[in-house]
């Protein structure tokens, strides 16, 4: 099987009423557990690593927003104490 046979959806079925609903309803869950199957889940390893990255760049761009703010905070106010405003 390709793998693009293994991405085609499910054919639609016409059913109605409440027969229609717990076919369509019982279809999804068993295409949901066959997805989650097929997931590869991240080893602890990774998600420390990756955990790691997100905290280290949150706290670089947390600082370097911090001294922007800073340093624009001067500039306006040195304007403003030049023009007299």
């Amino acid at each position: 099987m390709s793998t693009l046979e293994q991405v085609k959806p499910a054919p639609v079925r016409a059913t109605e009423g409440v027969r229609g609903w717990w076919d369509n309803s019982r279809n999804f869950l068993v295409e949901v557990r066959n997805e989650t199957r097929r997931v590869t889940w991240p080893s602890r390893k990774e998600v420390y690593a990756t955990t790691v990255v997100v905290i280290l760049t949150s706290a670089f761009f947390g600082i370097y927003l911090w001294g922007m703010d800073i340093a624009l905070s001067y500039a306006v106010n040195w304007i403003y104490r030049q023009f007299g405003a």
